[in-house]
């Protein structure tokens, strides 16, 4: 037989159950917080129509896998949760109740460069709220967010929260309307990377003046309380269209994040947050992780025409997405979670003489709620089942041996200390539970 090449597309991997134990692990922190919230599980189909993806997201959408399958029609794999949802209501809107709170963990497709913590197919864990404009919905997906980063305990994580049509007040300062302030957006966004030098010379090159690009900076690196930095928002922006109802919007979600008790220390105002995607209307917030130095970990926003896309009418809509392979990254350089090395709690081990009473043992402890490997390595001795046992991490192993069983008795080894006891059958499902802390 030809042997043939195994290997996977680049930017896609496999996921040993070691790596499969820690991924659940943190889907299932994550879920459990998005219910403590009150979201909604759904799902929805990988691909979709091709025009049902387009002109919505920006940079993203270019980043799409599309192709024609073979009826002849245009699809393309989902490159976010977010499009999918918009979608989803439209379809749905007689069937949810609104404000419809949902949470979607899902993989998704971009074929971007692969990097540290970046691939082409990869997690994301979205909690969206539809059908609410009150500022409370967006404190409640920042709250949210918060939870969650707190759960699995990432360190040094900090929640900025900007104004999208705060942003749109400067370009319209600076002389430029919203529909072209596009590159104004990327050279503020880049203000903790290259300094305020270096957005002060891409702002010149976007066509605006010297002294409206100082402007802007005063106001996007300017540093101070909360109050401090709302209140000098309101007086600048005074008589800027749009800029007065933007501001008091942030100071009414500072106000609900006081309200939901979302910690001080875990979010600030940073007027030079823009993030990239078009279909923001609102507050948008980014969670960024500095040590290890892996960046955004999560991201939110208010994207109020999004759905109106398909039902031909706005429906406001606000919501967040945790970057689930960066927050892996870092959970699993600190050991911020900790998973065992099997799913098993306990190994039955085979004798040929005891083989059918072992699979009743077996059958009775998962009855009790155990997670039990029985062995099957019937041509096998009882040292080399151990050792096996040993080597899957495994912690405790049932030996179910004839003399035993003639006193109502088993055998139970732990592997890691050596120590072996015989424990009485009516009371092995519970002793097991007491010596593995369940």
């Amino acid at each position: 037989m030809a042997k043939q090449h195994a290997r996977v597309l680049k930017g896609f991997r496999d996921y040993p159950p070691a790596d499969m134990m820690l991924r659940q692990r943190l889907m299932e922190i994550f879920r459990t917080v998005f219910e403590q919230h009150g979201y909604e599980p759904i799902d929805t189909p990988a691909l979709e129509y091709l025009k049902v993806l387009t002109g919505k997201a920006g940079e993203n959408e270019k980043l799409m896998y599309h192709f024609a399958d073979h009826g002849g029609r245009d699809v393309g794999l989902r490159y976010d949760l977010t499009v999918p949802l918009a979608r989803f209501v439209a379809m749905h809107e007689n069937e949810i109740v609104l404000p419809f709170k949902r949470y979607h963990i899902a993989p998704v497709w971009r074929a971007e460069k692969p990097q540290r913590g970046r691939y082409r197919e990869f997690y994301q864990c979205d909690a969206d709220i539809v059908g609410s404009a009150s500022m409370l919905a967006d404190a409640e997906s920042i709250s949210v967010m918060a939870d969650a980063i707190h759960a699995v305990g990432l360190p040094q994580a900090v929640i900025l929260i900007n104004h999208r049509r705060v942003l749109e007040a400067l370009a319209l300062l600076a002389g430029v309307d919203a529909t072209h302030a596009g590159g104004i957006f990327r050279a503020i966004d880049k203000l903790d990377k290259i300094g305020t030098d270096g957005v002060r010379k891409d702002l010149i090159a976007t066509g605006i003046t010297e002294r409206s690009a100082g402007e802007i900076l005063s106001l996007v690196s300017q540093q101070g309380s909360t109050r401090e930095l709302l209140a000098t928002a309101k007086t600048r922006l005074a008589d800027v269209d749009g800029g007065p109802e933007a501001v008091e919007e942030l100071i009414s979600l500072v106000h609900h994040l006081d309200g939901l008790g979302v910690h001080r220390n875990s979010w600030k105002i940073d007027f030079s947050l823009a993030r990239g995607i078009d279909y923001y209307t609102g507050p948008v917030c980014e969670a960024r992780v500095e040590s290890p130095k892996v960046g955004s970990v999560a991201g939110a926003g208010r994207y109020d025409g999004l759905i109106g896309n398909f039902l031909g009418r706005q429906v406001p809509a606000t919501g967040m997405s945790l970057g689930f392979e960066r927050i892996l990254e870092v959970v699993r350089e600190h050991e911020l979670v900790g998973t065992p090395a099997t799913p098993a709690d306990v190994f039955v081990a085979y004798l040929e003489d005891t083989a059918a009473e072992a699979s009743r043992i077996t059958r009775q402890l998962r009855q009790e709620g155990l997670r039990v490997d029985q062995s099957i390595l019937d041509n096998r001795g009882l040292g080399a089942q151990l050792k096996y046992a040993d080597r899957k991490g495994i912690t405790l192993a049932v030996i179910p041996g004839s003399q035993e069983l003639d006193r109502g008795e088993v055998s139970v080894k732990n592997l890691q200390s050596g120590s072996q006891s015989a424990i009485q059958l009516g009371i092995l499902a519970e002793e097991l539970r007491s010596r593995l802390g369940l």
